[in-house]
């Protein structure tokens, strides 16, 4: 399949792969059609889709079984009156039916909005009003369809509320009886064209509303580096990504590139996140590549790996936030695996990464890959100097925009205008590269924190606090100070065997820790222990409520 896209697929070196790496577009390109059906014709019994769940059920779908599943679900959506650029709200979890809606929905023009199952009424409301959503695809489980329930009346634009199951309440249509009782499917005349946009997500700032971040047909294109040549599949790889498909890194590593690479992709259907029971999954199935925020390589590293034959895994990714050195060396010594960082945001696809040829540095994200034109700019607008911050932004050239990168904040221009201007995408992140190309990450730039005129990373205090004994998890945030500004908060998660002496005594301990770790001037001048840091599904912590919370 990579012949299909790539001039050449294979590369000798980091050099070579920035200087050869060249995606040939198709016209009207449908990854629905380009990529799943053209599987299904050449090798129709190849292995697309293994699914598990909690309760032991176990299905491997092949490319033929997706193609087949996707039809019916377009002929279904079709005969309800969805068709192209309609919107329509997926909201199921790590269910299989997840897959077959989201390629139905690509076949028929129509536009996907993944969303999370822990979105409340007033979440959908306003979804639903500011996109004009069509129909939403629910889990029929009674939390997700009561808030939806309670949404409907104030949302106009929604025509058709389908479950799954196994809930199918009163007025709502049967996703399986629909799809088994539709007509056989029949591709639309002129599907697509490449701009029109394909897939839309609702990601929250750090202030107002949720942004609209809508891609165009093209973007599953740019995932090709994804899959490829960051996760580095081929067609023998079992593939794990750990995220929900309600969030952005699920396609990331749960779809395109994944699949452009001829990988099987394994999903574990699973409610609640349980270290050992990703283990065991990699250890029953044989899973052999492997990708999850550093939140989750923190609570492996802790598990008895002895237990579980994780012989299989070859290769593991991580990204979500950036990695503590100390987890990639205790990784790395308790499995012989290399963790290898990358970096991208909702609005864009892989930007940078440790891709095969580098070697990782430990709490860097690695290199600029060939698609994007990666530059860090000060505040003054100045090319940040080796050494010195920046905010990362995207160069683009006229006539010419990065495969995977957004087309606009859907239905605001201005937003749109504010962060992408003058052919410079404005990230809002900033990191510090190295003499060697590294890039460093250091913060949202709403996250460093400005204390006696000092700009400190939250990234690099919460690295030195976790290499101490004491910390499985920490977060670092900015509080409020009337003398200096702001002051570094810590908000630590302990390790069991030190529950029992949280305390001041504790707290000075961890200070001269990172006193003695990082730049003394760095240390938390506020601790709090908790019993849990608040994340999202995927397991990313959440800043933005602890600081919301500093603030009350």
């Amino acid at each position: 399949m990579l012949e299909k896209f790539l001039a050449k697929t294979s590369f000798d070196s980091y050099e070579d792969f920035m200087q050869n790496f060249h995606v040939n577009v198709p016209d009207n390109f449908n990854f629905g059609y380009d990529v799943v059906d053209e599987w299904a014709r050449t090798n129709p019994d190849k292995k697309a889709l293994l699914w598990t769940n909690e309760a032991g059920e176990t299905i491997q779908f092949t490319f033929a079984d997706i193609k087949r599943e996707s039809d019916k679900a377009a002929a279904y959506f079709t005969s309800l009156g969805i068709g192209k650029g309609d919107m329509v709200m997926l909201i199921l979890k790590r269910r299989y039916q997840f897959w077959f809606s989201i390629i139905a929905l690509h076949k028929i023009g129509a536009v996907t909005i993944p969303a999370t199952h822990l979105l409340t009424g007033k979440d959908i409301v306003y979804r639903c009003n500011a996109a004009d959503i069509k129909a939403i695809v629910a889990v029929g489980d009674d939390i997700v369809i009561g808030h939806i329930q309670d949404a409907m009346p104030k949302c106009p634009s929604l025509q058709h509320v389908i479950s799954i199951g196994p809930n199918v309440p009163d007025g709502w249509d049967d996703f399986t009886r629909g799809c088994d009782e539709a007509a056989p499917f029949v591709r639309p005349d002129n599907v697509n064209s490449n701009d029109d946009i394909s897939l839309m997500y609702f990601t929250s700032g750090t202030t107002g509303e949720p942004k609209m971040v809508a891609h165009d047909f093209t973007y599953p294109l740019g995932h090709i580096i994804t899959g490829s040549f960051w996760h580095n599949l081929h067609e023998d790889s079992l593939h794990l990504t750990l995220a929900d498909t309600g969030w952005g890194k699920a396609v990331w590593g749960k779809l395109y590139g994944q699949w452009i690479a001829g990988a099987n992709v394994f999903v574990y259907d699973f409610e609640k996140f349980k270290p050992v029971d990703v283990l065991h999954m990699i250890h029953d199935y044989h899973i052999t590549s492997f990708c999850a925020p550093p939140t989750v390589f923190r609570f492996l590293i802790r598990e008895d790996l002895t237990k579980f034959d994780i012989s299989s895994l070859k290769y593991c990714t991580i990204a979500g936030e950036a990695l503590n050195p100390s987890v990639y060396e205790e990784w790395k010594r308790l499995t012989g695996i290399k963790l290898m960082e990358g970096f991208g945001q909702t609005e864009t696809t892989l930007t940078i990464a440790t891709y095969p040829w580098l070697e990782p540095k430990p709490g860097s994200m690695g290199k600029k890959g060939p698609e994007y034109d990666i530059d860090l700019l000060t505040s003054d607008g100045r090319r940040a100097e080796d050494g010195e911050q920046g905010e990362i932004v995207v160069r683009t050239h006229e006539g010419h925009r990065p495969l995977g990168l957004f087309k606009e904040y859907y239905r605001d221009p201005q937003l749109t205008h504010e962060a992408y201007h003058d052919n410079i995408y404005h990230t809002g992140d900033v990191a510090w590269r190295d003499e060697d190309g590294y890039l460093w990450f250091i913060g949202r730039k709403d996250d460093v924190i400005k204390s006696s005129g000092y700009r400190i990373g939250p990234f690099e205090v919460e690295s030195a606090l976790m290499t101490h004994p004491a910390v499985v998890e920490c977060a670092i945030t900015g509080v409020p100070d009337e003398i200096r500004g702001q002051v570094v908060k810590a908000t630590i998660v302990l390790a069991p065997a030190y529950r029992d002496k949280a305390g001041e005594d504790l707290i000075k301990e961890i200070q001269d820790h990172v006193k003695r770790t990082t730049a003394p001037y760095k240390y938390p001048r506020v601790v709090e222990f908790v019993d849990e840091l608040p994340k999202t599904i995927s397991g990313k912590i959440r800043r933005v409520e602890i600081r919301d919370k500093n603030k009350a």
